[in-house]
């Protein structure tokens, strides 16, 4: 049993009161921003790469922003990596939680599923009812919806399998490998003392909430794997019970706070390390934000007046929604040949990032 506790009774209030003010001042700043941007799907996209990239910064592994892209693409020019696998399951947590509603990821349904501690099929999930339907009863159906489903099923079960490898299970599952986890780590009961931090802290604001529960994530040390899942949950917390529109890139900011003061024996200075991270996740995401704009209005004005046919505007998109794009990239997005897609980016002058004569591949920040 798990005799470790996190006392919030002895909170310095008064020591807090002006760092919470001003990080809820920015992160509700950017959030307007974001809310009211025609670029806001492109920077959320952008927001999610960079965040899993850091957040395996901050677990102190190294993930190339490249690589991840490369390999959410299925466009690999080498073996992943056991760190670029739990990037990309970062990438894919945030995405899921995205598409969800607000406070999704800290239900039942949510944190089951995010976990994986079943196989059941939750059914107020929008994801599982979609890939649950049965297919067409039409028996003139063409053949290759049937392969195409059945290809679609086959990818379902690897992410799984994926996801399953980088994520910790309970103990009513399989036994752990002795030589990867330890025998009485109660995973159960830490997250139970987690969740009694959640329940107990609603009087407070929810930024300071925010930072109480990563700091409570990390003192209790719930999970022996998957440290990063905590930070993904509190951002899903501050989307709900902040009511901002975009899930916050917490692990942008934080990774620019010193690292002996978030790790600091004393909670005070952790959490004005936690509050001084929210505030340059805002700054980041204003800084990213106003790049990616003047981007998009110099790539419209480059290509003026197209015809509705042309391949410019979807290839735009595309730029401004990944960090970096490859010939092949566009080549299966756009469907055109890939020829057709280096003479698209030669007429958008977009920057090359990589410097190399093979594999290149091209951004605008």
């Amino acid at each position: 049993m798990v005799t470790m506790d996190y006392n919030l009774n002895d909170l310095p209030l008064q020591s807090l009161f002006a760092p919470v003010t001003d990080a809820t001042a920015a992160l509700t700043r950017l959030d307007e921003r974001v809310s009211r941007s025609d670029i806001k799907q492109g920077w959320v996209e952008r927001m999610h790469y960079q965040d899993a990239c850091a957040s395996l910064w901050i677990d102190g592994e190294l993930v190339h922003m490249e690589d991840l892209v490369l390999h959410d693409a299925s466009r690999d020019i080498q073996t992943p990596s056991h760190v670029l696998t739990i990037a990309a399951a970062v990438l894919r947590a945030r995405r899921r939680i995205d598409r969800h509603a607000p406070g999704w990821a800290l239900d039942v349904n949510g944190l089951r599923s995010l976990r994986n501690t079943t196989h059941d099929q939750s059914p107020s999930d929008p994801e599982q009812q979609e890939n649950a339907q049965p297919l067409p009863a039409d028996k003139t159906a063409d053949a290759l919806i049937a392969q195409m489903a059945e290809i679609d099923a086959i990818l379902a079960r690897s992410e799984a399998l994926l996801v399953e490898a980088s994520m910790p299970t309970m103990r009513d599952r399989r036994p752990h490998n002795a030589l990867v986890y330890e025998a009485d780590w109660d995973e159960d009961a830490r997250f139970a003392q987690w969740q009694t931090v959640l329940r107990t802290s609603t009087h407070l604001p929810a930024v300071l909430r925010a930072a109480l529960l990563i700091d409570a994530w990390n003192q209790l040390q719930v999970l022996q794997h998957s440290s990063w899942l905590g930070r993904v949950l509190v951002s899903d917390f501050l989307r709900g019970q902040g009511g901002f529109c975009h899930l916050a890139a917490l692990n942008v900011g934080l990774r620019q706070a010193p690292i002996e003061q978030r790790t600091s024996r004393n909670r005070t200075k952790r959490l004005l390390a936690i509050l001084e991270g929210f505030q340059a996740t805002a700054h980041s995401g204003f800084k990213l934000h106003d790049k990616l704009s003047l981007a998009h209005q110099q790539m419209q004005h480059r290509i003026g007046e197209r015809r509705q046919s042309s391949h410019l505007p979807a290839l735009i998109e595309l730029v401004l929604t990944k960090p970096l794009i490859s010939a092949e990239m566009v080549a299966g997005v756009l469907s055109i040949t890939p020829r057709s897609a280096l003479r698209l980016i030669d007429q958008l002058s977009l920057r090359e990032m990589t410097g190399r004569g093979r594999f290149r591949a091209w951004g605008v920040v």
